[in-house]
């Protein structure tokens, strides 16, 4: 881990390095990265949450289902389904991407976490590792 010494606008930055092509890309993305760069990423980002959650809503609304549909910010997924469950909910329905337990438990489940801190029964339903569900709707 290196200490640059360098700033921006007096932010000091620090860029963790162990020699891995990850790392390495890291260290060089710090030089490309502006302030224009920046903003045009985040409005990307924002237009395809947007596309996203409007991708949603049409599905609940051809399931018939009602209902809001938000983007919430939180520095966990985890966390953040866990915030938006205030006392008027009586379920929630999770994904499992099926990681495997050793890969869980390195990188975390939003599913784990949601079963373990929520107030109200959870579904968590497993990954199709068949494309069954894909099939089904072809058909």
């Amino acid at each position: 881990m290196a200490d640059s010494g360098a700033s921006a606008e007096g932010l000091k930055v620090v860029i963790a390095y162990d020699g891995s092509a990850n790392s390495e890309n890291a260290l060089d993305s710090v030089y490309v990265f502006d302030r224009e760069v920046l903003e045009a990423m985040l409005k990307d980002e924002q237009q395809r949450i947007q596309k996203d959650l409007e991708k949603f809503a049409d599905k609940l609304k051809s399931y018939g289902l009602g209902g809001k549909v938000k983007s919430v910010a939180a520095a966990k997924p985890g966390e953040g389904i866990i915030k938006e469950c205030g006392s008027d909910v009586g379920l929630v329905v999770v994904g499992s991407r099926g990681l495997g337990a050793v890969r869980r438990t390195i990188l975390g489940s939003v599913s784990d976490y949601v079963v373990h801190h929520s107030k109200c029964p959870v579904i968590v339903v497993k990954h199709d590792h068949h494309g069954h569900h894909e099939q089904q709707k072809k058909d």
